[in-house]
C-alpha cells in the first residue's frame, strides 16, 4: 500500500515519490515495514499549514524499486537517495521528519548533511550512539535485529501459517494486512530485511556524526522496539537545541496511531525554527519557478 506519486529515477533506481502542497519543503522518510502511506494521516495537516511535503517510498518498499543484494541497502546509499531527491528539484534546504529506519537514515542525514536541512524531527528512534549505549530494556527489545540476520530463515519462519509469527511480532497492528500484501510480493520481504542485514555492524559501532541542527525527538510509551532512554539521551549528541516529546498510550507506529498529535508536534516545532522559512507559511507564489525554489525550497510542479 502506497500513496501513488511520480516515478522518479534517483540514485540509479526508480522511486515512487508523493509530492503535495506549496511552501517550505518537509521531507518525510518512513521505515520498516512501511511505505509512504505511513504519513497519510499527517500530510493533510502539513499541507494545510502551508508546507510542501515530499514522501518517497524508500528503496525496497512500496512502489519503489527493490534492488537485489544486501549491499544496496547500506545507510549511506539510502541517505544518498534523499540527497539526490532534493538535488533533482534544486531544493537547497528542507525540514526533515523520519520514523523507524527512516529515523536512522535521518540521523545520518542530519549529521553528514546538516547543511541541507533546517531541522530534524526523529520519531521513535534516537541517535544511534544513544541507542547503542541505552540500558537493558533497549537491549532486550532489540533481539529481533540479530534474529533478522538469519538469511532465508527469517523469511520462512515469519511467513509460515499465513504470516502468523509476523502478525504476533507487530502485535496485530491494524496496518498488518497492508504490510503483508506489500511484503508478499516476490523478493520484497528480503529487501525489507536487507536494511537490517546491511547495517547491523555500523549501527552497533555507533559510527554516526554528531548533529548540528535543531532536533525534536518523539517517543511513545508503548513502543515494542524502542526504550525511552535511547531517545531522551540523544540530546547529548546534538550540538544545537534538542526537544524531547512523549506520546503516552501509543505504540511504535506513531504516525499511524496518533497522526493528529504527530502533525501538531511537527508544526509547533517548525514554527519555533526562526529564520528557517524564507516566506510566509502560506507559501510563496510567483510566476518564476526558480524564485519559488530559491526562496522557499519548494518544488515548482
Amino acid at each position: 500500500m502506497s500513496i501513488k506519486g511520480k516515478t522518479l529515477h534517483i540514485n540509479g533506481i526508480d522511486l515512487n515519490v508523493h509530492i503535495e502542497g506549496e511552501g517550505p519543503v518537509v521531507l518525510l522518510l518512513h521505515g520498516f515495514p512501511d511505505s509512504n502511506a505511513l504519513w497519510r494521516g499527517v500530510i493533510p495537516a502539513l499541507v494545510g499549514a502551508g508546507y510542501q511535503v515530499i514522501a518517497p517510498d524508500q528503496r525496497g518498499f512500496g512502489k519503489s524499486y527493490a534492488p537485489d543484494g544486501v549491499k544496496n541497502y547500506r545507510i549511506e546509499t539510502i541517505a544518498n537517495d534523499a540527497i539526490a531527491l532534493l538535488d533533482m528539484f534544486d531544493i537547497p534546504k528542507a525540514h526533515l521528519v523520519a520514523h523507524d529506519w527512516g529515523a536512522i537514515i535521518g540521523w545520518d542525514l542530519a549529521g553528514r548533511h546538516g547543511d541541507r536541512f533546517f531541522s530534524y524531527t526523529a520519531l521513535s528512534v534516537g541517535h544511534p550512539a544513544a541507542y547503542v549505549k541505552a540500558g537493558w530494556e533497549q537491549k532486550r527489545k532489540a533481539w529481533y535485529t540479530v534474529f533478522f540476520q538469519l538469511r532465508g530463515v527469517v523469511e520462512v519462519i515469519f511467513q509460515m501459517r499465513n504470516w502468523a509469527v509476523f502478525r504476533r511480532f507487530v502485535r496485530h497492528h491494524p496496518e498488518t494486512e497492508h504490510w503483508i500484501e506489500d511484503l508478499s510480493r516476490p523478493g520484497r520481504f528480503t529487501a525489507a530485511l536487507n536494511w537490517y542485514r546491511a547495517n547491523l555492524l555500523k549501527l552497533y559501532a555507533a559510527d554516526f556524526a554528531r548533529v548540528g541542527i535543531p532536533v525534536m525527538g518523539v517517543w511513545s510509551s508503548d513502543d515494542l522496539a524502542l526504550a525511552k532512554d535511547q531517545m531522551l539521551n540523544s540530546g547529548e549528541l546534538v550540538d544545537n537545541s534538542f526537544r524531547y516529546e512523549q506520546i503516552d498510550n501509543c505504540g511504535h507506529w506513531i504516525p499511524l496511531d496518533e497522526p493528529e498529535a504527530v502533525a501538531e508536534l511537527i508544526l509547533n516545532f517548525l514554527d519555533t525554527q526562526a529564520g528557517s522559512d524564507a516566506c510566509s507559511r502560506a507559501g510563496l507564489k510567483t510566476s518564476d519557478p526558480a524564485t519559488n525554489r530559491r526562496n522557499t525550497g519548494a518544488l515548482a510542479l
